[in-house]
């Protein structure tokens, strides 16, 4: 019976990889004549490709949307992800927009309100998800409306606009501010156009 005798190894003083130290001498000639390490990553690259591979993997870009330099590998992740400008839709409106502005654009559209088909109460859209969820069809007569709120408020508190001035007020400046959002979007894209 033939028992299996343990292949030892060696460490390539070049590559750092285990080689079988029966050929350890004849691997370590051809990998210190065709490898080098890479200064930046560490990887092994044949030694006619280095230049190619920092080209293509670690010389400095710059990110086309808003300038910012990093290594060629990482700027798809970055346009993807992590770009301040990219363009992103809110959640509420589906409104494009970049994503700098995604925050505060979404804390203004968030607290719009849509009449419930179900319950006849309006409802903040961003606690929309929760209250479709929740809503059982019954109006809530103990809860009330939020103009029922409102009514109680100004009795309350003293005289105040009346409902109707006040939404078309906030319809008014919601449209304009749309408008503006539109025109900025527009000419933003038109010089980008322009540029390429």
């Amino acid at each position: 019976m033939a028992v299996a005798s343990e292949e030892t190894t060696s460490i390539c003083s070049h590559c750092d990889r285990a080689i079988s130290s029966s050929n350890i001498d004849l691997h370590f000639a051809h990998c210190s004549r065709n490898l080098e390490r890479c200064k930046i990553c560490g990887d092994m690259v044949p030694k006619k490709h280095a230049e190619e591979h920092f080209l293509n993997t670690h010389a400095p870009v710059s990110c086309s949307l808003c300038n910012e330099m990093m290594e060629r590998d990482i700027l798809p992740i970055h346009k993807g992800e992590n770009c301040p400008k990219r363009i992103v839709t809110c959640e509420f409106c589906e409104f494009p927009l970049p994503a700098i502005d995604l925050a505060e654009h979404q804390e203004v559209c968030g607290n719009r309100t849509e009449l419930c088909n179900l319950c006849n109460r309006y409802i903040r859209l961003r606690e929309r998800y929760n209250h479709e969820t929740r809503c059982t069809g019954v109006s809530d007569h103990n809860a009330g409306s939020s103009r029922d709120v409102r009514a109680a408020e100004r009795e309350q508190g003293g005289p105040r606009r009346e409902a109707r001035e006040f939404s078309r007020r906030r319809l008014l400046f919601t449209m304009a501010i749309t408008g503006i959002a539109v025109l900025l979007g527009s000419l933003f894209f038109q010089r980008k156009a322009e540029d390429t």
